[in-house]
């Protein structure tokens, strides 16, 4: 009785063992996230993090195999309120534990400074951050997997101009490098087509009271307003702009895409309120509804504007090892500055800055509070 009992044991630890020595063959790759957690931004910090836990889950429930290793990814994500500051201190947090790989950071004005850390330290990092000053830097390691500055602001003024055919429109920034950006780019393609910019205010990130500012573009009868700047401020203006009855349209670029615009202005927020996104339809893509059901599926919501983006470019690093059969970020990068991935919100094939070749900017509107697409453009 004994003996068989010792034998059982025996064969018991020899399958525990190997299993542990199965497990230490696996090779751990870990990628990092940065991108606001907390405060106002969160709800988009979550949602791309939540698109790149996604890849990484489903990576792990088929594990690929690399060098003849299986590999298992982790996901570290840090808050980096979406504050230059901490972003480089996220950064140096990534680098001092060894992740060559990175997601974000989301903001442009944390992704500048983030981006010489990331790029000293030999590290890819895939950023939706926009301004077109990120990639201009010529930092090897990095790729934008969104539409820039100058394609969001330029289409919205496009469509303005060609299907809204509006003359008279004004700019307000929240003097973000992101808002910045974006609204210098309407204004330059607003002019380029026929129509006049009115007026050019500014405000803050911080800001939530806009009556004066909006009060003296109302009495310059703009037919529409575009908003360099984030749906926390975007949607209290669009309530001040009912409130104080101007009727013009408010534009803007991918950070008032969101369904976070919808709730937080209410009524205010419907057709009046257009928006430019890059990427395409994703209805209209081809795993674009597998994605969302999945989404929806795993965190019992939907995909708000950037998940797709965050969880293709998790998938294009592992596609990326595989094609070069290592782990090694220089390898890995050379990879995907030379090779097309197709993902579920685009194909990402980079040019020599590491901006995408080609990026589709979608125009929406809201419909009972959610982003509606109305057209590629």
């Amino acid at each position: 009785m004994n003996l068989k009992l010792s034998t059982g044991l025996l064969a018991l630890l020899g399958a525990i063992s190997a299993m542990g020595n199965a497990a230490a063959q696996d090779t751990v790759v870990k990628i990092g996230h940065s991108g606001p957690l907390s405060g106002p931004q969160a709800f988009s910090g979550k949602d791309n993090e939540n698109g790149a836990r996604l890849a990484v889950e489903e990576l792990n429930a088929k594990p690929i195999t690399v060098a003849g290793k299986k590999i298992k990814f982790e996901l570290q994500s840090e808050d980096d309120q979406g504050d230059p500051k901490a972003g480089v201190q996220v950064a140096q947090k990534f680098i001092d534990a060894g992740i060559k790989y990175v997601v974000g950071p989301y903001n442009s004005g944390v992704a500048i400074p983030a981006s010489r850390a990331y790029n000293d330290a030999g590290v890819i990092f895939a950023t939706v951050a926009t301004n077109p000053k990120i990639t201009q830097q010529g930092y090897k390691g990095l790729y934008r997997v969104n539409a820039s500055d100058t394609q969001l602001g330029s289409k919205m003024a496009l469509y303005a101009a060609q299907e809204l055919k509006l003359k008279t429109v004004a700019v307000i920034d929240d003097r973000t490098a992101f808002g910045q950006g974006v609204a210098e780019e309407f204004k330059k393609q607003a002019k380029a087509s026929g129509m006049t910019v009115a007026g050019h205010e500014f405000t803050t990130d911080k800001a939530f009271d806009f009556t004066s500012i909006l009060t003296k573009l109302k009495a310059k009868k703009v037919e529409a307003i575009f908003f360099g700047g984030y749906a926390p401020q975007g949607a209290p203006m669009a309530r001040q702009m009912k409130q104080l009855g101007i009727n013009a349209k408010l534009l803007g670029g991918d950070t008032i895409c969101t369904a976070e615009m919808g709730k937080l202005g209410g009524d205010a927020v419907a057709d009046n309120v257009l928006c430019s996104q890059g990427g395409a339809i994703l209805d209209k893509a081809a795993s674009g509804p597998q994605f969302k059901a999945a989404f929806k599926k795993r965190y019992n919501r939907d995909a708000d504007v950037y998940a797709a983006s965050y969880y293709d470019a998790t998938m294009m690093y592992a596609q990326a090892m595989q094609k070069a059969n290592s782990i090694d970020p220089a390898k890995v990068g050379a990879v995907i500055s030379s090779t097309a991935y197709k993902g579920v919100a685009g194909t990402y094939a980079f040019d020599a800055k590491g901006d995408m070749k080609e990026s589709p900017v979608t125009i929406f509107t809201f419909k009972n509070g959610q982003p509606a697409p109305i057209s590629s453009y």
